[in-house]
């Protein structure tokens, strides 16, 4: 009989990273201090669970700091009725990427806990 071994924590929170990644397409940053709102597309590779990419240029970027907690909006992928939720959400990482999309910045997020639910009409 074969001893079953705790699941590796990393790879809990890519799981969970992963199926949030799935259940929102999309998240929106409005930070004190930069003008206007930001939205980005959710992404989810095999090293960062839940991420978005934003241009080395974009003003909004000198405004991210890892390890900050953040309360974003992320909008639901679901076609029949869209949704968005306000989640704090904590800034893993901030990597330059030197693949695919150069000129950019990959940040890493984690959600800490939700904060309410807001429905779109």
């Amino acid at each position: 009989m074969k001893e079953s071994t705790p699941p590796n924590t990393m790879e809990n929170e890519a799981f969970e990273g992963s199926q949030l990644a799935a259940h929102y397409h999309s998240v929106e940053f409005s930070i004190q201090g930069v003008e206007l709102a930001y939205q980005f597309k959710i992404w989810n590779t095999s090293s960062t669970p839940m991420c978005v990419l934003i241009k080395e240029d974009s003003a909004i970027l000198p405004s991210l700091k890892e390890g900050d907690t953040l309360d974003l909006k992320f909008y639901s992928s679901g076609r029949s009725h869209s949704s968005s939720s306000s989640l704090k959400t904590r800034i893993r990482h901030i990597t330059r990427d030197q693949g695919r999309f150069r000129g950019h910045y990959l940040v890493a997020l984690e959600i800490q806990e939700t904060l309410r639910p807001h429905s779109i009409h």
